[in-house]
C-alpha cells in the first residue's frame, strides 16, 4: 500500500445531551470524501478516543468502515498506547475495518529510542494491517532522531509516519533526504503542511481539513503536480486558518466551527476538554470567512468552495 493524498481525522460529534451523534458522523465522513479527501482517519486524537466507551469506539469503526467501503476510500484507524502488549491486542481484528493503523510512539513512560524501535518491531510483526508511526514528541515526550525514523521505515509492515514535530527541523530535513521512496511521510502539523510537502511529503493527515476539505486537498495536489506559486499562496492562507483552529486544545475549536456551520449538532467535547471559548470560536469563524471571501486561489477548488459555503 502506498499512502498519498489528504486524510481527514474525524471529530466525534456529540448530541446536545452528550450522546454520540452517529448520523452526523456518517454525514461528515461522506462530506470530506465528497470534497476531495483521499481517505479518513477514525479514532485519532481529534476523535477523542480516550473519552469514548468501548461500544462507542466500535460504532465509530462500523460507521467509518462502511462509508469507506461504499466509497472505495482508505480508512486509517488510531490504535495503540504506551503498552506494547496492549497495542498488539488493540490491533487484532482491525483488518476487518481498516487499511492501516496509526500507532503513536509510546508516551509518558518515555522509553529509549531503542525501546521505541523494539515496540514497533513487535507490533509490526503481529499486526494484521500496515502501521503508520505517529511521531508527535510534544505529546509523547519522546523525540526520535532521523536514524531511528529510518530504522522504523525499514521494518516490514511499517509503511509511513505521521510527522508532527512542530517545526521543519534538522531531523526532518535529514529524514526527508534519506528515506526510501516508498516510505510515506504524512504532514501531521497543520501549519507545516506546505513546507513539508515542498520537501517531498506524500500527503497530510490534517484535522483542520474538516472545515474546508477541498482547499487542503488542492494544496496537496498542487505541491505534487503544480502550479507552485498558487500552491504557495494557498499554503500561507491555510496555515493562518489552521492557527486559529488550534488556538485551544484540539479538537475544541474545530468542533465549534463545524457546529456553527451546521455540520454537527453541537460543539460538545468530553472532560477533561472544555468547549472552545467564545473568543477562540469567533476568531476561527472570522478566519474562515476571510479565507472564503478571498478565495482559494486554486481554480479547481471553486465548485467545492461554493458547496461548502452553502452548508
Amino acid at each position: 500500500m502506498t499512502l498519498a493524498g489528504l486524510f481527514v481525522p474525524l471529530v466525534t460529534p456529540f448530541a446536545v445531551g452528550g450522546a454520540l451523534a452517529a448520523e452526523a458522523l456518517e454525514r461528515l465522513a461522506n462530506e470530506v470524501l465528497d470534497d476531495g479527501a483521499t481517505g479518513i482517519v477514525a479514532l485519532g486524537t481529534t476523535g477523542e478516543p480516550a473519552t469514548l466507551t468501548a461500544a462507542e469506539r466500535a460504532l465509530i469503526l462500523d460507521i467509518c468502515a462502511r462509508v469507506c467501503r461504499e466509497r472505495d476510500a482508505p480508512l486509517i484507524v488510531g490504535a495503540g498506547s504506551n503498552s506494547t502488549a496492549g497495542s498488539v491486542e488493540a490491533l487484532a481484528g482491525l483488518d476487518a475495518y481498516s487499511t492501516a493503523a496509526l500507532a503513536v510512539v509510546p508516551y509518558y513512560t518515555r522509553p529509549t529510542e531503542a525501546g521505541v524501535l523494539a515496540h514497533f518491531r513487535h507490533m509490526a510483526a503481529s499486526s494484521p494491517v500496515p502501521l503508520i508511526v505517529y511521531n508527535i514528541p510534544y505529546r509523547t515526550g519522546r523525540t526520535l532522531g532521523p536514524d531511528t525514523l529510518l530504522a522504523l521505515a525499514d521494518l516490514p509492515n511499517v509503511i509511513g509516519v505521521k510527522h508532527a514535530v512542530g517545526a521543519i527541523d534538522d531531523d526532518t530535513i535529514a529524514l526527508m533526504g534519506a528515506r526510501r521512496a516508498d516510505f510515506a511521510v504524512l504532514a501531521g502539523d497543520d501549519q507545516y503542511i506546505a513546507p513539508l510537502l515542498a520537501l517531498g511529503a506524500s500527503g497530510a493527515i490534517a484535522a483542520s481539513a474538516a472545515v474546508h476539505t477541498a482547499s487542503f486537498a488542492a494544496l496537496v495536489r498542487a505541491w505534487h503536480d503544480g502550479p507552485i506559486d498558487p500552491a504557495r499562496l494557498l499554503g500561507h492562507r491555510l496555515a493562518a486558518l489552521s492557527a486559529t483552529l488550534f488556538a485551544e486544545p484540539n479538537p475544541v475549536v474545530i468542533k465549534a466551527v463545524l457546529a456553527a456551520q451546521g455540520r454537527i449538532p453541537s460543539p460538545a467535547v468530553r472532560l477533561p476538554l472544555l468547549p472552545a471559548s467564545d473568543a477562540a470560536t469567533e476568531a476561527a469563524l472570522a478566519a474562515f470567512d476571510d479565507f472564503a471571501t478571498r478565495g482559494t486561489v486554486m481554480p479547481w477548488c471553486e465548485e467545492r468552495r461554493s458547496a461548502t459555503l452553502k452548508r
